[in-house]
């Protein structure tokens, strides 16, 4: 199907066709999530000198299909099939290291030329007890749990708000810095993980080692992605923002509280890249011909049958 006639815009001006230039792009999705963002942006970012993921984390995925075959990207940028362009996850992403290192050995394995990749140092890091609660909760509602995919998602968000969590930037700090913030966030973790879900405790020793392995996998990518992205803008480049989910997913605008745990919208875009708010000069919204969710809760109607069978 071509779609470079619903996402291109063009200007007539003194009787000639001329392609409208954005300096800034966000790629957004109007309903619960699934409505096709990947592939919008994969166009979209074969004219984009940087494609910058802002926000969500492992959680859910683009799928992209390409002469190279079909791939479900749920952490990289889906712009990184632009072997020119610059991918970048953003401070505003929860990066799970080893899921990244997963998907770029599965890219690289598939024989796809790919561009540079850089991470912010200020993006929160995903822990491994994060995705232990994550599961442990969910086992823990049973019948009334948010249907959460167990990629420790809300887990990070909650900590990094509260003030408990690791940025990438912390993985580089002097080893008795980070016992004493790893001791901190054990005390409080393990009075849930053994009181509230019956579960073994974490130890401090195995955190550390945990971060030092992160600290390796993540090395050669990370950087102050934000001066990055201000300078390329600078210098006239164009950027494409990603977002993940949609609107309806929303933590502040959503079906609140069946929702995610970051902003999915595009006013977002400049606090989750690091960018000017009016430098987003537009903004492309993907609505889908019918609706699906992602995740579970309220919703607001189902389909059953052949039906939907056959969408």
């Amino acid at each position: 199907m071509r779609i470079d006639g619903v996402i291109k815009s063009w200007q007539r001006r003194g009787g000639a066709m001329h392609k409208e230039v954005f300096m800034i792009t966000a790629v957004v999705g109007a309903n619960w999530g699934d409505e096709g963002k990947g592939k919008i942006t994969d166009v979209l970012a074969q004219e984009s000198d940087y494609i910058v993921r802002f926000q969500g984390g492992s959680n859910a995925g683009h799928t992209i299909k390409n002469e190279f075959g079909k791939f479900g990207l749920h952490l990289m940028p889906s712009g990184i099939f632009n072997k020119e362009a610059v991918s970048v996850l953003g401070n505003g992403v929860a990066v799970n290291a080893k899921k990244f290192i997963e998907e770029l050995a599965s890219i690289e394995e598939a024989g796809v030329p790919h561009g540079k990749i850089i991470i912010s140092d200020r993006a929160q890091l995903v822990m491994s007890y994060h995705m232990a609660f994550d599961a442990y909760e969910e086992e823990r509602l049973a019948g009334h749990s948010f249907g959460s995919t167990k990629a420790g998602i809300a887990p990070c968000f909650s900590d990094k708000y509260a003030k408990i969590g690791f940025q990438v930037a912390d993985l580089y700090a002097d080893k008795e810095v980070l016992m004493a913030r790893i001791e901190n966030v054990c005390t409080i973790k393990n009075v849930l993980f053994e009181n509230l879900y019956h579960k073994p405790q974490i130890k401090p020793e195995d955190i550390y080692e945990e971060l030092m392995e992160y600290a390796e996998i993540l090395r050669p990518y990370v950087a102050h992605t934000s001066q990055v992205l201000n300078d390329a803008l600078r210098e006239g480049k164009k950027i494409l923002l990603e977002g993940q989910l949609g609107a309806l997913k929303d933590t502040d605008h959503g079906i609140y509280p069946m929702v995610t745990s970051s902003s999915t919208l595009a006013g977002f875009g400049s606090t989750g890249a690091g960018l000017p708010p009016y430098a987003i000069e537009r903004i492309v919204t993907v609505v889908k011909a019918y609706s699906s969710a992602v995740g579970a809760g309220a919703f607001v109607s189902e389909l059953f049958g052949d039906e939907a069978d056959e969408l």
